[in-house]
C-alpha cells in the first residue's frame, strides 16, 4: 500500500512551488510577498508559505488544512502557524488578515452550495475589513475532465526511489460536479492507492453570486495568469474579491 505519508510526499514531486517557472506560483507569490498577514487555505504540505519565509516574509503566515499526513510536512518548517480544519473553519483563527488564498485549484473541492456557503464566510470572517481572497478554478468551457484519463498518466520516480505510474479516471460529471478517482500504482500496473475527489466546475455568475452573498466584491478577474481577461478560450477563473461586509 501507499501510505498517507507516501502521498503527501508525492504531491510535492508532483506539484513543486516553483515562483519563475510556474506562472500560477509567480501570481501568488507577489500576492503573499505584499501582504503582511496572510492565510493560506488548504495550504497542503506548506510549501508556498516556506517559500514566502525563506524569501524574507516577516509578518504572520497561517496555513490551514484538514489533511494531517500534509501538514507534518508543513510543520518541519515551525516559524509558520499550521492549523488542522478547513475552510469553514478559519473564523476560529482570530481574524484580521490582509490577504487569504486558495491556490492549487483547492478551491473546487468545495462541492456544494452548503460547502461553498460556509467556507467562504469562514474566510470572509478571517479576514480584516478590505482584505482580499485570491483562488482560481478551472473554466467549465475548457472541460479539463476530458483530459483526465488512464493514457495522460505519468511515470515517475517518488521521494523514496520508487517508480511508479499515476494516472486519474472520471467516474461521472453531473451539474458540473466531476467525481473521479487518482491511482497510483508499480508500473507493471499494481495499484498501491487509489483516492476519490469530486470537483466543482462553477460558472462565471454563479461564482459571483456566491461571493456576493458572502460579502465579497470581485475586484479582479482573469482568465489566465498572465493577467488577460475571461475570454471564450479562456481555460481558468483567476479571481481576486475583496471584503467589502
Amino acid at each position: 500500500m501507499y501510505s498517507n505519508d507516501d502521498a503527501a510526499a508525492l504531491y510535492d514531486l508532483l506539484n513543486p512551488w516553483e515562483p519563475g517557472t510556474w506562472p500560477a506560483d509567480t501570481f501568488y507569490g507577489e500576492l503573499v510577498m505584499a501582504a503582511d498577514s496572510v492565510l493560506d487555505v488548504g495550504c497542503g504540505t506548506g510549501t508556498m508559505l516556506h517559500w514566502a519565509r525563506e524569501q524574507g516574509h516577516g509578518g504572520r503566515l497561517v496555513g490551514l488544512d484538514p489533511d494531517t499526513a500534509a501538514l507534518a510536512r508543513a510543520r518541519r518548517r515551525a516559524d509558520v502557524e499550521w492549523v488542522e480544519g478547513t475552510a469553514a473553519a478559519a473564523d476560529r483563527l482570530g481574524g484580521g488578515f490582509e490577504l487569504a488564498v486558495m491556490t492549487g485549484h483547492a478551491f473546487q473541492f468545495l462541492a456544494t452550495d452548503e460547502e461553498l456557503r460556509a467556507s467562504l464566510a469562514g474566510v470572509h470572517a478571517a479576514l480584516a475589513p478590505g482584505g482580499r481572497f485570491a483562488f482560481e478554478t478551472r473554466h467549465p468551457q475548457a472541460r479539463a475532465w476530458e483530459r483526465w484519463n488512464p493514457a495522460n498518466g505519468s511515470d515517475l520516480t517518488d521521494h523514496a526511489g520508487r517508480a511508479l505510474r499515476v494516472w486519474h479516471t472520471v467516474e461521472s460529471v453531473v451539474d458540473g460536479v466531476v467525481t473521479f478517482t487518482g491511482t497510483t500504482a508499480d508500473p507493471d500496473g499494481t495499484v498501491l492507492r487509489v483516492d476519490r475527489a469530486s470537483l466543482r466546475f462553477l460558472t462565471e455568475p454563479a461564482l459571483d453570486r456566491l461571493l456576493a452573498e458572502a460579502g465579497f466584491a470581485v475586484e479582479a478577474r482573469h482568465g489566465d495568469w498572465d493577467g488577460s481577461p475571461v475570454s471564450g478560450t479562456s481555460r481558468e477563473l483567476i479571481t481576486v474579491a475583496r471584503r467589502v461586509a
